[in-house]
C-alpha cells in the first residue's frame, strides 16, 4: 500500500471514531465542560470539524493571514447539523489529499502558519489525523466525566 493510501485511510478511520463518540453525546450535554476555561462539548466537535476548512487552506499553501470559516457566526444546533454542514469542507480535504503525488508527499515542505514549524506534507497530514485523535481522547474524557456511556470506538 502506497503513502497516500495509508494516510487516507488513517484520516478516515479516525474521523469514523470521533464520529461514533460524537454521535454518542446526548443533547442535552451539549453545552458541558469540564470547567469555565475549558470549551463545551459541541464547541470541541466544530473545532475539530471546522479544522479540515484550515488544513485544505494550509497543504495547499494558501495565504492564511485574513482566515476565517465558514462556521463564523454559525449558531451551534445538533451533532447531526454539524456534521452535514462539514461534509463538504471534509471531502474536499480528502480529495485534496488524494491528488498529491506520492513524491509531493515526500518533498513538499508545509509551513503551519500557528507556530512556524516545517514538515514534510506526508508527516503534516500524519499529524492532522494525530490532532484528531487527542480530540478524540478528550471527547472520552468528557463523557466518563458526565456520566454518559462511551460509545464502543475499539473494534
Amino acid at each position: 500500500m502506497k503513502q497516500k493510501e495509508l494516510i487516507l485511510r488513517n484520516l478516515k478511520e479516525v474521523r469514523r471514531r470521533s464520529v461514533l463518540l460524537w454521535e454518542g453525546l446526548p443533547e442535552s450535554y451539549y453545552d458541558w465542560k469540564p470547567d469555565a476555561d475549558a470549551v463545551t462539548a459541541i464547541q470541541m466537535i466544530r473545532h475539530v470539524l471546522q479544522a479540515d476548512y484550515g488544513w485544505n487552506k494550509i497543504i495547499l499553501q494558501e495565504d492564511m493571514s485574513n482566515y476565517s470559516t465558514p462556521w463564523e457566526n454559525r449558531p451551534y444546533t445538533h451533532v447531526q447539523d454539524e456534521l452535514l454542514f462539514a461534509e463538504a469542507y471534509r471531502n474536499n480535504f480528502l480529495q485534496t489529499v488524494d491528488r498529491f503525488s506520492e513524491q509531493e508527499l515526500a518533498e513538499t515542505e508545509i509551513i503551519h502558519p500557528g507556530n512556524g514549524s516545517r514538515k514534510l506534507l506526508g508527516d503534516y497530514l500524519l499529524r492532522i489525523a494525530y490532532h484528531e485523535s487527542v480530540h478524540a481522547g478528550q471527547f472520552l474524557s468528557y463523557l466518563r466525566a458526565m456520566g454518559v456511556d462511551r460509545p464502543f470506538i475499539w473494534d
